[in-house]
């Protein structure tokens, strides 16, 4: 199989409810992103497969399958041999099913069911010896074995164990979507209610430590073979951290209302060299090598009061959209920023993604 036809899947299924839990569908289901990945592949002479035979720029299902069985079966019918999985993964997911000659660009159904599991990952990460954020598990009912109840976080505070203020979040969240600062112990438990309330996320959500400095997050690519455009990597590595900036008490604004690109900056090659950004970058490398990623993660981090850095998200699957297509100007995603601070283009990332398909 020397031709690589690649086919984008976009999220058509509905979220599965995993342990209680739900990760809230994003609206098009990353179609824009599979429209922005498939129309510049094609734009530089790769062979993608499409729904249509002459798709428009403008319209993104034009460009992208659902990641249904059906969906899968066209296209593997129109000539696919690699699946792009721009998509929420799950174990019993129709990929599954693909032959096993049939390449993949993206995260294993397994690993992305485990780890998209916030809370079960950061505390992983915290066993390996890798800082990351305090976190507990807390509902307004005690559905399972380490939850606590909001009268046993109460005690906690009580104890300065947790000290306002706190983050409550999904345990399976998507972006900023759902999260939101709290002052207090009343503000907390009116967040949960509500929360709980919008049957959104589940039953039960993380409450996590505030980290009041400067925020950042990494792109970690996996090991990939050498090109004439980069070297090869035989481990995981880094793209320059990017600093996030101009949020809102201190949550960063949901990229569909401000694209990510007026609030972000890849930082200057002389502060990645500090002692705290070299220390944060092993460990978000270590973080993938842990987590066994098949395609590049993103991790969200923030330093404490001292300027310690500590990981708070590990995203299996991060947004990759990408500027290109007509009105698509301002739409380059986080890692986009990241590669262009190396005078790097779009269709180097999808390249470097390309070159680590597995089966």
């Amino acid at each position: 199989m020397s031709e690589k036809n690649i086919a984008l899947l976009y999220q058509a299924l509905p979220p599965p409810m995993i342990d209680g839990l739900r990760k809230d569908g994003k609206p098009g289901g990353y179609s824009d992103g599979g429209a922005d990945i498939a129309f510049t592949l094609k734009q530089h002479h790769r062979s993608v497969v499409t729904p249509t035979v002459h798709p428009a720029a403008e319209v993104p299902f034009d460009w992208v399958f659902p990641d249904t069985e059906e969906g899968i079966k066209a296209a593997l019918k129109a000539g696919a041999t690699h699946f792009w999985l721009n998509t929420v993964l799950f174990e019993g997911h129709p990929i599954e099913k693909v032959p096993a000659n049939i390449y993949k660009i993206g995260q294993t159904p397994k690993a992305m069911q485990r780890f998209d599991d916030k809370f079960i990952t950061n505390k992983l990460l915290l066993q390996h010896g890798l800082p990351v954020a305090q976190s507990y598990l807390v509902g307004q009912k005690v559905v399972h074995a380490g939850i606590l109840s909001l009268a046993d976080l109460q005690s906690k505070i009580d104890k300065a164990e947790m000290v306002f203020p706190l983050v409550v979040k999904p345990v399976r969240g998507r972006g900023s979507q759902g999260v939101s600062v709290v002052h207090d112990f009343k503000h907390l438990q009116l967040t949960i209610e509500q929360l709980q309330q919008g049957q959104k996320f589940g039953s039960y959500f993380m409450v996590e430590e505030l980290l009041e400095g400067k925020e950042i997050t990494l792109t970690i690519m996996p090991p990939v073979s050498g090109l004439d455009r980069w070297q090869a990597q035989s481990h995981y590595w880094a793209l320059r951290p990017v600093h996030r900036f101009n949020q809102t008490d201190y949550i960063a604004p949901y990229n569909g209302d401000i694209p990510v690109t007026e609030n972000s900056a890849a930082i200057s090659l002389t502060e990645l060299q500090s002692p705290e950004m070299q220390v944060i970058v092993k460990a978000c490398v270590k973080a993938a090598e842990i987590v066994e990623a098949r395609a590049p993660i993103r991790i969200d981090c923030r330093a404490n009061k001292e300027g310690i850095f500590k990981i708070f998200d590990l995203n299996m699957k991060p947004n990759m959209t990408g500027a290109g297509r007509p009105g698509r100007e301002k739409q380059d995603c986080l890692s986009m920023i990241s590669i262009r601070a190396e005078g790097w283009e779009f269709i180097d990332l999808l390249d470097i993604m390309i070159a680590s398909a597995w089966r």
